[in-house]
C-alpha cells in the first residue's frame, strides 16, 4: 500500500471504526427543515462586508425565514425506515430530494429538526465524486472502504468480485482521472453495493452504464433490499421505485404530499401532473375508479376496471368516458380508447356505472391507467377523472412492446401431442400447485 493511500484510510477510517457496536441500522427524520439563501455567493471582501452589514442591521436569526432572500428546500419533513423497509421518494425536479439525501449523508446540517442514521451507510450518490483522482482503481477500492468503515482484510476479500461486476479488471492499477465516466460510474457503484452496508441511500444510480450494467446494477439493488438492510432510495424511474420499495413519499416544493405504498404515491405523483393540464369542462364527470389486480398482474393477464360516473347534460360534442395507460418512467400512451370506440353508449344524463376488462399484453412494468370526458367530435380532452398506477408483472418471457401470448403445437413422429405453452410465469405455476 503506498504511503498515500495509507494516510488517507487512516484517516477515514477512525470515526467509522468508533461507529461500530451501535444498535438495530435505521433512518430517522424527524421535522427536518432546510434553509437556503438564493444568490448568497461572496466571493470577494467587497461583496461580503456589505452583505454582514445587511445582516447585522436587519437582526435575522438564521432559523427563521425573514427575508426575501431565503427560501425553505424542506418544510417539516418526518419519517422512518426500519429494517426490512425500503422507502422511495419521488418528485419533480426542485421538489428537495437531493436535500433530504444529502441530509441523511451528512453533506448537509438541518436547520430544524432531527436526522440519525444508525450503522454502516452505503451511500450511492454522485457515484465516484468521492474518489481520489491520483489513486488507481485498486486504491480507490481500499479508501472506499476504509471510509465505510470496513477492515481490509475485509476489502480484500470483497475486492475480486467488485472488480468484476463493474467490468474494470484491465485498468484497476490505472488511476481514476484516466476513466470514463461510465467506468467511474460502474466502480463506484460496484464498491458500494458490495461492501456490506448496514443501511443503503439511493440517489439516481438506477441509470448508471448501459443496458446490461443497468439491470446487474438494478438486480443487485433488488437483493440488498430483500435481505432486509434499510434502504431510501430516489429516482425519476418510477417503476423501479414500485418494484424495490415497500413504501413511498412524494414530495412537492419541500413538503410532503403523500405517504403510502409505492404504487399509491406514484398514481398520486401522476395524477396530479395530468390534473394540472386537464381542462376544466366536464360534460361527463368520472367519480371514482376502482381496477382489481392493480397491484401485481402478470403480463398477459387481465384486470377488471370499474368506473362510476355523471353525465352533466346532453352536450353537442359528443362527450365519453376516455381510457389512457401510459408507462410511468416514459410517460409514452400505449393504449388509449374511448366509450364510443368500443361501441357503449353512456346515457343521456345521470349516473352511470362501467365495468371494462383489459388484458395487459405489456412488458412488466409500471402504468398509470387516466380517465376522463373526451369529445368525439373535437377529438380532444375535455376533462380528466381519477386515475390508478397498474404494476404489470413478468409473464412469459418475450422482447418487444407487445405480449402477444403464443401457444406452441409440436407435431411428428417423436411428438406425444400438442403442447401449448403456459401464460403464467414459472413462479406462479409452482405456488399454484
Amino acid at each position: 500500500m503506498s504511503d498515500r493511500l495509507a494516510a488517507a484510510v487512516a484517516a477515514a477510517a477512525a470515526p467509522a471504526v468508533a461507529a461500530r457496536g451501535r444498535t438495530t441500522p435505521g433512518i430517522e427524520f424527524e421535522h427536518v427543515w432546510k434553509k437556503f439563501r438564493k444568490g448568497e455567493v461572496h466571493d470577494s471582501l467587497r461583496d461580503l462586508i456589505p452583505a454582514l452589514g445587511r445582516r447585522l442591521t436587519k437582526r435575522v436569526r438564521s432559523d427563521e425565514l425573514t427575508s426575501d432572500d431565503d427560501f425553505w428546500a424542506l418544510r417539516d419533513i418526518s419519517f422512518r425506515v426500519e429494517p426490512g423497509q425500503a422507502l422511495g421518494v419521488i418528485g419533480a425536479n426542485g421538489a428537495g430530494k437531493s436535500t433530504v439525501l444529502k441530509t441523511l449523508t451528512k453533506i448537509l446540517r438541518p436547520t430544524r429538526g432531527h436526522c440519525e442514521v444508525r450503522g454502516r451507510v452505503g451511500a450511492l450518490i454522485e457515484i465516484a465524486a468521492g474518489f481520489h483522482q491520483d489513486l488507481t482503481g485498486r486504491e480507490n477500492v481500499f479508501l472506499q472502504g476504509a471510509i465505510m468503515g470496513m477492515r481490509q482484510s475485509e476489502i480484500a476479500r470483497k475486492f475480486d468480485e467488485i472488480v468484476a461486476f463493474a467490468g474494470v479488471e484491465e485498468f484497476i492499477d490505472t488511476p481514476v482521472k484516466r476513466y470514463s465516466s461510465g467506468m467511474n460510474a460502474r466502480l463506484g457503484f460496484s464498491i458500494a453495493a458490495h461492501l456490506d452496508p448496514e443501511v443503503l441511500i439511493i440517489d439516481e444510480v438506477l441509470a448508471v452504464g448501459d443496458i446490461k450494467f443497468q439491470q446487474r446494477a438494478f438486480d443487485r439493488i433488488q437483493a440488498m433490499v430483500k435481505s432486509g438492510i434499510p434502504v431510501v432510495v430516489v429516482s425519476h424511474q418510477l417503476d423501479r421505485i414500485v418494484s424495490l420499495c415497500t413504501h413511498g413519499l412524494l414530495l412537492k416544493r419541500g413538503v410532503v404530499a403523500r405517504q403510502g405504498t409505492p404504487t399509491e404515491v406514484v398514481a398520486a405523483f401522476v395524477g396530479d401532473d395530468v390534473q394540472a393540464h386537464a381542462a376544466g369542462d366536464e360534460a361527463v364527470r368520472i367519480e371514482s375508479l376502482e381496477v382489481d389486480g392493480a397491484e401485481g398482474v402478470h403480463s398477459g393477464d387481465r384486470v377488471r376496471v370499474r368506473l362510476a360516473g355523471r353525465v352533466q347534460w346532453t352536450d353537442p360534442r359528443q362527450p365519453s368516458v376516455v381510457l389512457r395507460l401510459r408507462a410511468a418512467h416514459s410517460g409514452q400512451v400505449v393504449y388509449m380508447t374511448t366509450s364510443t370506440f368500443c361501441h357503449f353508449e353512456l346515457p343521456e344524463s345521470g349516473p352511470f356505472e362501467l365495468t371494462v376488462d383489459l388484458q395487459m399484453n405489456l412488458p412488466a412494468s409500471v402504468y398509470t391507467l387516466e380517465t376522463g370526458s373526451w369529445s368525439d367530435v373535437e377529438e380532444r380532452d375535455l376533462a380528466s377523472g381519477p386515475v390508478h398506477t397498474i404494476q404489470v408483472l413478468p409473464g412469459t418471457n418475450f422482447y418487444g412492446v407487445a405480449q402477444l401470448n403464443p401457444h406452441f403445437a409440436l407435431r411428428g413422429e417423436a411428438a406425444v401431442g400438442e403442447r401449448p405453452s403456459t401464460l403464467r410465469p414459472l413462479a406462479a405455476r409452482a405456488a399454484a400447485s
